[in-house]
């Protein structure tokens, strides 16, 4: 355990010591002496952040209701606090038992940013565990890590001991109990490796290597030794209704990005938009019964005290009993001033019913991602909403009484022209004239209205994976295209920072030897990529510079079809001929129809819709 006196003195000088005290409601204390397993759980991003990600909250409790098994958590320290660490020599510790994280089993992080892999290095650094997992011996934790930017691990392939491809709950007990067993008998860290490389799922990059061809594209990948498999299929739960669910959630002191009970109602997409990596790597959709939400929110609501119930998935309103949902939620939290959230809603699948539910504890803003400014492009990525869509939409909300109203798009979508890009500017500006054209009576509150601009990356596993990211001075030309266009009090619009967006596609697309990058990165002074206060835009180009790494090869590069990827070695469950034959679609601007009214064929086992793999 880390001296206590030592760190008393740090919190005194500390910006929100309660990030680091941790003793929350809810969160759980075992005697580290008894337990044969521990297992720090981090997320490579500051407390308030972190403590709103569901992903914790599961596996936190999935791994403490174990009775030889402990959880606990640790986040990157804020600046002020890492400082006083080094200061004091205080290595990083988790935040139940304060005791130091290089003395857990395991250290697991979970991936749901690039930007966020110079802080894994500083949360290993601080915690005086070796970077580079081949530096790692006995006396060290094991390093892993899971989601959603796992399905392309090989970017900190160097660093990560071994990695969960996929739904984490099943596996992550199946994996620990290998390690009860190893531990109880000859124990050795190779050994365990090789056992657990075994599992489906489960991914360790020292048994393989990779073979260059001169122009930097990848000849093959080589397993180094006999019984790992050469494909890492991917991980998943089948039955949401009998999988692990907490019943109750840690409550912190400080105020997080969301004060709110999460509750997950169903996992998978169907609508198959183009850009988008979650709607392909979570298939098939499998939905959590109306009965088992409502019984869960009870639960976490009696146990939090939080006012708020949030209905999360990829797209919330798709969930197919939505209206009885709601109705039952609301008929169980109306007396008790409880809200129900839905976080962000498509256009097509929308009910203004299910809004007059909703508002009858809370009114809140509306969130629309429409994503792109024309219907063209929207036919390009596979939106499946019209404009039509959007007014119809809107026209009821405003009658209903609500006046802020968010809107979504990115730049720099395959095909993209300007008349598209000022497609952003012209649905702003009609969502406006759509509240100004009611009657005066009829108007509700003031209106605001924001529209938000990412810069589209392409990710791996989706239809876009081959198309180059646009330049950044391409970026910078459409995205003031539109804000010098607006000039009106009413219409907001805000933007992602190119140059984030460049760095993020080159990690998002790079193989192994962006481990290097992002090490030296890191050395060089770079931490919390995503803050834009922190974000150090020369030092990565400085340092690609005296890599001789070209970004561009990553980033901007159309790749065939033919080429291999470095990802390519994991199995989402949706094939790459389907992948591809949505790309080719894209180029002919077709769309494909939503697949709860008719199989794609994407190749993903396990699907119920009208004629997928189990029909």
């Amino acid at each position: 355990m880390i001296n206590q006196k030592k760190l008393d003195r740090v919190l005194k000088r500390v910006e929100r010591p309660a990030r680091y005290i941790g003793m929350e409601q809810n969160s759980v204390s075992k005697d580290l002496e008894k337990v044969k397993v521990k297992f720090a759980f981090s997320f490579p991003d500051i407390y308030d952040v972190g403590m709103s990600h569901l992903g914790l909250h599961i596996l936190y409790n999935l791994i403490n209701e174990e009775e030889d098994f402990l959880c606990e958590r640790v986040f990157a320290p804020w600046t002020d606090m890492e400082e006083e660490m080094r200061h004091e020599n205080l290595p990083l510790f988790t935040l139940e038992s304060k005791e130091e994280v290089r003395n857990f089993d395991f250290l697991g992080f979970t991936l749901q940013y690039e930007m966020s892999y110079t802080n894994i290095l500083n949360i290993l650094d601080l915690s005086k565990i070796p970077l580079l997992s081949k530096d790692r011996t006995d006396e060290d934790p094991f390093v892993l890590a899971g989601g959603p930017c796992a399905y392309n691990p090989e970017p900190i392939a160097d660093f990560i001991d071994f990695f969960i491809i996929g739904e984490g709950e099943e596996v992550t007990i199946e994996i620990l109990q290998v390690y009860k067993e190893h531990k109880e008998g000859n124990w050795n860290r190779e050994e365990f490796l090789k056992s657990i490389a075994k599992i489906q799922g489960v991914y360790v990059p020292k048994f393989y290597d990779i073979v260059y061809k001169e122009d930097g594209t990848i000849k093959e990948r080589i397993t180094l030794i006999e019984g790992v498999p050469s494909k890492i299929d991917k991980r998943m739960i089948k039955d949401l209704d009998s999988m692990f669910s907490p019943e109750k959630m840690i409550v912190p002191f400080i105020e997080t990005v969301h004060d709110r009970v999460s509750m997950e109602i169903f996992r998978g997409c169907t609508h198959g938009c183009r850009f988008c990596q979650a709607g392909m790597i979570y298939r098939p959709i499998r939905e959590k019964s109306v009965d088992k939400i409502v019984e869960l929110a009870d639960k976490l609501v009696e146990s939090t005290g939080y006012e708020n119930v949030s209905l999360s998935s990829l797209s919330s309103c798709d969930y197919s009993e939505l209206y009885l949902l709601i109705t039952k939620l609301m008929e169980k939290f109306e007396e008790k001033k409880v809200g129900v959230s839905l976080p962000s809603l498509r256009l097509d699948s929308f009910s203004i019913d299910i809004l007059k539910e909703i508002e009858k504890v809370r009114k809140s803003g509306l969130t629309f991602a429409p994503e792109a400014g024309s219907q063209r492009l929207r036919d390009v990525i596979n939106k499946g909403i019209t404009e039509e869509d959007l007014v119809n939409t809107v026209s009821y909300v405003f009658k209903e009484g609500w006046s802020t109203i968010k809107l979504y798009f990115m730049v720099g979508l395959p095909t993209e022209t300007d008349e598209d890009v000022m497609g952003i500017k012209d649905l702003a500006y009609k969502v406006k004239d759509m509240f100004f054209d009611l009657p005066k009576e009829e108007r509700k509150g003031n209106l605001k209205v924001t529209a938000s601009a990412s810069c589209f990356v392409p990710k791996p596993f989706t239809p876009f994976q081959w198309v180059g990211q646009e330049s950044m001075d391409e970026f910078y030309r459409k995205i003031y295209l539109v804000k010098n266009s607006i000039k009106d009090n009413k219409v907001t619009f805000n933007y992602h920072d190119p140059k984030l967006s460049y760095l993020e596609a080159i990690i998002a697309r790079g193989d192994r030897r962006i481990s290097k990058l992002i090490l030296r990165a890191w050395e060089k002074g770079c931490k919390f990529d995503g803050w834009s206060e922190h974000f150090k835009y020369d030092t990565w180009i400085e340092t690609l510079k005296e890599l001789d790494m070209d970004g561009d090869f990553y980033a901007l590069r159309n790749r065939s079809l033919e080429e291999n990827l470095p990802w390519d070695f994991i199995n989402p469950g949706v094939s790459k001929e389907y992948l591809i034959r949505e790309y080719k679609r894209s180029i002919e601007e077709q769309t494909t129809p939503d697949c709860r009214d008719q199989c794609r064929g994407c190749g993903i086992k396990g699907c119920t819709m009208i004629g997928g793999e189990n029909n």
